[in-house]
């Protein structure tokens, strides 16, 4: 009889021990309809081991095979790549430690990377609202993030590791999958950019959504202007032609700051989007002349 195929998920954390207790009881009930095994392994990317207590609490009450391991160096790449160093399996599943899966979440990814004979699978990061948010920011609608149709190519400007299935193939070259220098996020689309141009294949799976916790402080403008920023400087460091880029963004920053006040006009939502857009304009061209305005100390998604 043939051993079935295995999945490893790999979580990377840092001091969200609570909320990583949440994602394991959840990922504890996961569907398999007995097409495949699955294993966890925990990264702390926080020196002090802040999430150990949890880790190694639910791993003796598991049924499930659940690795913890420390990065000390605080670098989601890192964190990351000892992730996947250290994941078993035929299967690398992503999520990270503020989410939270359906029930046939790695059933879904499975049977779908099986039906389209793709490299890797990615699904839907939907929001949870810890609270009720401000209705500026539902019809904003901020933390929405694109979707597609089941079986749609993905390019690599609409990929990151939030809700990713990818075969062990794609980690076999060398063990810098993620790379270091992009210390706080990035790293997830730098890597999907150059396996696609390697010719793998990434395809997009809608019944496999996972839930994003957002707590209330996310919501507030300064923390949104500051994530657009960041956004900015994260996206002109993963593309190639850097100058043309940024030449786009002086134009769009010139249109969007003119129509600011017609903006408000219009209401809070649509000011806030505009605002939202020219911040992440500008985080490029401040990021071009190696201006860091903004600094994040931990991006995990």
């Amino acid at each position: 009889m043939s051993q079935k195929p295995r999945i490893c998920v790999c979580i990377c954390t840092y001091k969200r021990p609570e909320l990583l207790r949440r994602l394991l009881s959840k990922l504890e009930e996961q569907k398999t309809e007995g097409l495949f095994d699955y294993s966890i392994v925990i990264v702390d990317n926080d020196r002090s081991e802040s999430a150990r207590q949890t880790a190694e609490s639910c791993a003796r009450q598991s049924k499930i095979s659940i690795s913890y391991y420390v990065e000390p160096e605080q670098n989601i790449a890192l964190a990351r790549n000892k992730a996947v160093e250290n994941a078993k399996g035929d299967f690398i599943g992503l999520i990270d430690d503020d989410e939270f899966p359906v029930e046939e979440w790695l059933l879904n990814l499975y049977k779908a990377v099986n039906r389209y004979k793709s490299d890797g699978i990615l699904g839907p990061i939907l929001p949870y609202f810890e609270k009720e948010p401000p209705r500026w920011v539902l019809k904003g609608r901020f933390f929405d993030r694109p979707a597609h149709p089941s079986g749609h190519i993905l390019g690599w400007k609409n990929t990151r590791t939030g809700n990713a299935l990818l075969r062990r193939e794609l980690f076999k070259e060398d063990r810098k999958w993620f790379d270091p220098a992009f210390v706080s996020g990035g790293e997830d689309r730098d890597l999907f950019r150059r396996k696609i141009a390697e010719g793998h294949v990434l395809v997009w799976c809608n019944e496999a959504p996972v839930f994003e916790t957002v707590p209330p402080k996310r919501w507030k403008r300064t923390v949104l202007i500051k994530r657009a920023f960041l956004r900015g400087k994260m996206a002109l460091n993963a593309t190639r032609s850097r100058t043309v880029t940024v030449l786009n963004s002086v134009i769009a920053i010139a249109i969007y700051t003119a129509c600011l006040p017609l903006f408000f006009v219009l209401g809070h939502h649509v000011f806030m989007q505009y605002l939202i857009k020219n911040c992440d304009h500008l985080g490029k061209v401040f990021a071009f002349f190696g201006i860091d305005w903004v600094r994040e100390k931990y991006v995990g998604g």
